[in-house]
């Protein structure tokens, strides 16, 4: 549905913080999909760990808010005009690691919505397996 050059025109982020590769599903108004291949170069995996190398749960949740980003921007027509900044992250869960050669699967879902401001539900998937789980809470922040 959407590739890496139409998510570079909604998010301000690249390379190396780039966390999104693709979007392969978004209704527009509530729910979105997006995929993360997660590479062995990837510069976080040189000292996290390198005997025992997982992708930081930090990360994690920086891509399931990434893809947050593009849904907001689509359902308020905002892509490219501004940024969406966090402003909580609740419940945060991480159930198994996520190792070079995974694709993460990055699921959310519009709960709430007030003006510019925005609650998600989000899921990180390898395969059927979850493997993190979060409420994001972001904002649609002025340039």
């Amino acid at each position: 549905m959407m590739d890496i050059t139409e998510i570079k025109k909604i998010l301000p982020h690249r390379y190396p913080f780039l966390l999104v590769d693709k979007i392969i599903e978004c209704d527009m108004d509530s729910r979105i999909i997006g995929i993360k291949n997660v590479s062995a170069n990837e510069p976080f995996f040189q000292g996290h760990f390198p005997e025992f190398p997982i992708m930081p749960g930090v990360l994690i949740i920086e891509a399931l808010a990434q893809t947050a980003c593009i849904l907001g921007s689509k359902i308020l027509n905002e892509e490219g005009r501004h940024a969406v900044l966090f402003t909580g992250i609740d419940k945060a869960k991480f159930r198994k690691p996520v190792v070079p050669g995974d694709q993460l699967r990055l699921e959310l879902t519009k709960t709430k919505q007030r003006g510019t401001l925005f609650r998600f539900d989000g899921e990180a998937f390898v395969g059927d397996d979850l493997t993190t789980e979060c409420t994001i809470q972001a904002i649609l922040g002025k340039d």
